[in-house]
């Protein structure tokens, strides 16, 4: 979350010193840095037109007299983080040109951690046509190699699919061109982005390109709309309008901290499109308390009525179900599953719902878990199973479970990449599990099992591939309020990827 100047001022003269500055004291005194964003990002013209006789990269003196660092470190002194641009080829993507990091990534890296950057903006324009996952991986290793966290953010436009490569390299991925501030524009970039809402996971983000909230070229309806997609999908927030200009009604938008709170859930799941039919499409997204967030989103040119039910969406049979609208701050109860709204022309809706009386804790003891109902259950290739294989098309179609020879009556049939959640609520200690390739995956099938305690990882079982005998993982689970269970593809794509979690056990007070 944060701020990036280019959406309103490109390279125009009022991009300087004194407007970043402005935007660092407007985050403090106007509630941003409160209600979560961090980030103050300078986009491309920061620097002359040459690079020095050392061959580095010296800031334009016009706009910035005072350099880089120094304005880097009136960022900190708010509290803040100072965000950099540059371009993974031999210049920027303005039309002047700027010096790019091709083949200078060490020496740029280690200039910019000088300076105290703390986010990097790595573009793709004048790339020479050479690999990208070379050069972005030689600016990852050149940041690496002077010991400061820099957040890389991978910025070649989705163009070589960085979802299924980047997440060792980067951050967060652009999966589309560059956003503009117009309906169509926005709506076609979720329509791109939303399709891969399973790439996307803690440290891992896809990024559907910066806000154009403010900008003047949509409806407050529309810019509602665009705010909570962002958030539903778990895009990152980068504001992309000039703050000192900024309407009351912008900060309205920018500073809903019920709408932040979904984009920042620490589950980290992106939003996935439950249905879309006749421009009415209904999003959900779990979280990490086992409430989802659910938009009803309206692209028509009419106003209509968009229902969902909370089977659907995910949630589990319940009584009742709690309803908070996170934009009219009004709540209700839904006694028979409905979920739904009358939803503006370019509108959207977004509750959070939850199953009354919450969601409960496992039993206390040792269970089996896969007698118990995830919160979340996302995966590669059909429904997750439970106590046979995945089969990879309808709910129940899996086989008995065996590895290596080796039969199971009880665990979860997942096909990589997958994820499945559950809520611990703090309870449960400790869950011992043996993993593995299912004896139907043929002989490319390869795959990575892990566990989280919420964001911390408490298991690994290495690569594993179709000879590779069961594996037995233990975790321990102490304190932790979600249970995290992923399977990625061991790097050979996901083909005859059937992977078992066999004879799950759990141990809670």
């Amino acid at each position: 979350m944060g701020f990036n100047n280019w959406n309103s001022t490109h390279c125009r003269r009022e991009f300087s010193e004194e407007m970043v500055k402005g935007i660092a004291d407007l985050f403090v005194s106007k509630g941003l840095k409160k209600a979560g964003y961090q980030y103050v990002n300078i986009d491309d013209c920061w620097a002359k037109s040459t690079r020095d006789g050392y061959g580095n990269l010296v800031p334009d003196p016009a706009r910035f007299p005072h350099g880089i660092k120094a304005l880097a470190d009136y960022v900190h002194a708010r509290g803040l983080k100072f965000g950099l641009y540059t371009s993974a080829g031999t210049k920027t993507c303005d039309r002047e040109g700027f010096p790019g990091g091709l083949d200078h990534e060490r020496q740029d890296a280690k200039l910019f951690a000088s300076w105290g950057v703390d986010y990097l903006k790595y573009d793709n324009c004048n790339n020479e046509g050479r690999d990208a996952r070379t050069r972005y991986r030689a600016m990852r290793d050149a940041i690496e190699r002077t010991g400061r966290p820099i957040v890389l953010s991978v910025c070649e436009w989705g163009e070589n699919k960085p979802w299924g490569w980047a997440a060792d390299v980067g951050h967060l991925w652009r999966t589309t061109g560059d956003i503009t501030d117009s309906w169509s524009s926005m709506l076609s970039i979720v329509k791109q982005n939303q399709a891969l809402a399973e790439y996307a996971g803690p440290g891992r983000w896809n990024d559907p390109d910066m806000l154009e909230v403010g900008n003047g070229g949509m409806t407050a309806t529309e810019y509602r709309s665009h705010f909570t997609l962002w958030s539903v999908m778990a895009a990152p927030l980068l504001i992309g309008t000039d703050l000192r200009k900024a309407s009351a009604e912008t900060f309205d938008i920018l500073t809903n901290r019920d709408v932040i709170a979904v984009d920042q859930d620490p589950l980290g799941r992106q939003g996935a499109v439950v249905s879309s039919e006749g421009g009415r499409t209904v999003f959900s997204k779990p979280l990490a308390n086992g409430d989802r967030a659910v938009v009803l989103f309206n692209e028509t040119d009419g106003p209509t009525d968009i229902t969902t039910r909370a089977s659907a969406v995910g949630l589990p049979a319940a009584s009742s179900y709690t309803l908070h609208d996170l934009w009219s701050k009004e709540r209700s109860v839904s006694h028979d599953g409905l979920i739904g709204a009358s939803v503006p022309s370019h509108g959207a809706v977004m509750y959070r719902v939850g199953a009354e009386g919450g969601v409960a804790t496992p039993p206390s003891g040792t269970s089996d878990l896969s007698a118990l109902t995830p919160t979340s259950a996302g995966n590669g290739w059909g429904p997750v199973e439970t106590d046979t294989s995945n089969g990879e098309q309808a709910p129940d179609d899996g086989s008995p479970m065996t590895i290596e020879g080796v039969p199971y009556r009880r665990g979860l049939g997942v096909h990589a990449p997958s994820e499945v959640t559950y809520h611990l609520g703090g309870a449960c200690s400790r869950m011992t599990v043996d993993v593995g390739l299912d004896d139907e995956s043929v002989r490319d099938g390869s795959v990575v099992f892990r566990v989280y305690r919420d964001h911390t990882k408490v298991a690994d079982s290495g690569l594993l591939t179709v000879d590779a005998p069961a594996e037995r993982l233990t975790a321990d689970l102490t304190g932790g309020s979600v249970l995290r269970l992923v399977v990625t593809d061991g790097g050979n794509g996901r083909t005859s990827d059937h992977a078992d979690w066999a004879d799950p056990r759990i141990t809670c007070a």
